[in-house]
């Protein structure tokens, strides 16, 4: 029984044009020798007549391709089969690789493998994640930089300097009486100090990756009628937000998903901002004030046909970094007002100053998610691994005994490798014995 054989189904769930089984395992040539009565040559491309291994019957006629390991994908035998995308032709064959032995693969059971066999690191896998996920180009071009290891080779670079660092100090420790330079333990203070000091100003980011990934949180705020729920709908392009003249129609926040400059981001109507002694308008505030807070950029609206009353003034003036945004400018043209920055008058029902207000959604976007930068962490799982790694480093180089600067070092090794999802204490040993020397 072929029982390490999987297969997976990529496309052609329906009637497509082209369906493209794929498998890995141990007994994957022996499967694909079945079907398709030889074992086509190592990746080419060559057509096959497949055939039901139980009773001869002409399954399909495919292209198979065939990736003996260690070189493919999951580091495995590999094999796929790109057939002819009818439902009974997908069928067929799947019950005969099942027939055979195979068995459907677990969701990302592919890329777990190809972890496995050292064929990438966790980084690269959960890019290849981020890479079916996109939406944005901005988001396949951070998931392609990823999958294509920046951040394994940077992270991977910190790894070695720190195993370095562990061995000097082991060797300190264990070799003390052999003839050691005197100041191996202090080279590897001072070299630990450098290290923190790197991973911690790639934390300090802005979060530029996470954003990226998950998208960029703005939050449209104004008091009653000021149309926040018309600017919404403008800018999504669709009526997402109910707009009317009644005061108070938003109560709750209405959210859209709109791209900007390759970014995403969620743009968020709230409720307006006034006092009242409804209960439920009172919650809305509230939301929206939290809403507000949770941001990542602000768009302060204000209507041009009315005077700002004092709680919209001191929004204006008290938000910081807001892109402040007069509405309504068909009606009347926008007061002067004593405000930080300038104030972009638009319509939406005209059209006016639209373009410039997404212009400068898109150049704000740009900026937080700092594209064409260095290689960003993108999960949180990131962030909290590295910023433990900082922690133990500090603690290492404060540690009053050597053996607690040991364990420091080895604790923020640990850390960096769940980030990689490879820790290998024999590469420390090596490099104890290949710097010193020891039993020579």
């Amino acid at each position: 029984m072929l029982t390490d054989t999987i297969f997976a189904r990529a496309s052609g769930a329906g009637q497509a044009a082209v369906a493209v089984v794929r498998l890995s395992g141990p007994g994957t040539a022996a499967a694909v020798t079945r079907l398709a009565g030889r074992l086509p040559a190592a990746r080419r491309a060559s057509l096959c007549r497949l055939r039901d291994p139980e009773g001869g019957e002409t399954l399909d006629q495919a292209l198979v391709l065939w990736f003996p390991g260690p070189a493919s994908y999951t580091g495995e035998d590999a094999a796929e089969l790109h057939l002819h995308g009818g439902s009974a032709v997908v069928a067929a064959v799947t019950e005969a690789l099942a027939w055979l032995g195979c068995r459907p693969a677990e969701p990302g059971e592919f890329t777990r493998r190809a972890f496995l066999h050292g064929r990438m690191d966790l980084t690269q896998a959960e890019a290849i994640a981020d890479l079916i996920a996109a939406e944005t180009t901005a988001q396949r071009r951070q998931a392609l930089r990823q999958a294509d290891g920046a951040l394994a080779r940077l992270y991977g670079g910190w790894t070695e300097r720190l195993t370095r660092i562990l061995a000097q100090q082991e060797a300190a420790i264990e070799f003390e009486m052999d003839d050691l330079p005197s100041d191996v333990a202090d080279r590897a203070r001072e070299a630990a100090g450098a290290l923190a000091q790197e991973i911690g100003s790639h934390l300090d980011d802005g979060r530029r990756g996470e954003r990226l990934r998950e998208g960029l949180s703005i939050a449209i705020l104004g008091a009653p009628n000021a149309g926040k729920s018309s600017l919404l709908n403008a800018l999504a392009g669709r009526d997402a937000a109910i707009v009317s003249p009644v005061a108070g129609t938003t109560r709750d926040i209405v959210e859209c998903r709109i791209e900007l400059a390759g970014v995403p981001a969620v743009i968020a109507d709230t409720a307006g901002l006034r006092h009242s002694d409804d209960a439920i308008e009172q919650e809305g505030v509230r939301r929206a004030m939290r809403r507000a807070g949770e941001a990542d950029l602000l768009i302060a609206a204000f209507a041009a046909d009315a005077p700002p009353d004092g709680d919209t003034m001191a929004l204006l003036r008290e938000a910081q970094g807001a892109i402040i945004v007069a509405t309504k400018c068909d009606l009347a043209p926008p007061p002067a007002l004593d405000v930080p920055g300038a104030v972009i008058a638009t319509s939406a029902r005209t059209g006016q100053g639209l373009d410039q207000l997404r212009r400068a959604l898109e150049q704000e976007a740009e900026r937080h998610a700092g594209l064409g930068e260095a290689p960003a962490l993108t999960r949180s799982r990131h962030r909290a691994a590295l910023t433990e790694a900082v922690e133990q480093l500090g603690l290492a180089q404060a540690a009053p005994l050597p053996e607690l600067a040991a364990e420091g070092y080895r604790a923020a090794l640990l850390a960096l490798g769940r980030v990689t999802g490879r820790v290998d204490v024999e590469r420390i040993l090596d490099s104890i014995f290949r710097d010193f020397c020891i039993g020579k």
